[in-house]
């Protein structure tokens, strides 16, 4: 079990990297340069889309917490998935609420300027790219 474990504490990080990569980088703004893709029909899209990520993400956080209780990793590996998982409390608990409420008012007609909490997310997944790959390498067996 210790084995398998460890392959999981390591195998996990990349596959949550590459699905933050795929989604929050190349996605995101490529669906709103597609033809015939209006404000509204973009961010109901990507409400869908990262509200999906978000659940995948929080599956991937539980399996490897598990996953470290099994193995009981180094310091270094504890830290990067402490970290991970605080960027996606963060995200998901303090940043997208008023992204979400932003998009309803978007929705409903509303002309607001680029919220701040827009760049915050846009943060926080530059910091979560960071932390998953050293989390990826700290638990590399």
């Amino acid at each position: 079990m210790d084995t398998v474990a460890q392959h999981i504490l390591w195998f996990l990080p990349m596959l949550w990297l590459g699905m933050v990569l795929a989604i929050s980088f190349l996605e995101a703004p490529l669906k709103f340069r597609a033809p015939g893709v209006t404000l509204p029909l973009g961010l109901g899209i990507g409400r869908l889309v990262f509200r999906a990520l978000n659940v995948a993400e929080s599956v991937l956080a539980v399996l490897l917490v598990v996953a470290a209780l099994i193995v009981g990793p180094g310091t270094a590996s504890r830290l990067w998935l402490a970290v991970a998982v605080a960027v996606l409390a963060v995200q998901v608990m303090a940043v997208r609420p008023p992204l979400s409420r932003r998009t309803d008012r978007l929705l409903a007609g509303e002309d607001l300027p680029r919220s701040h909490a827009h760049y915050w997310y846009i943060g926080l997944e530059v910091a979560k790219v960071v932390v998953l790959v050293g989390l990826a390498i700290a638990a590399a067996p």
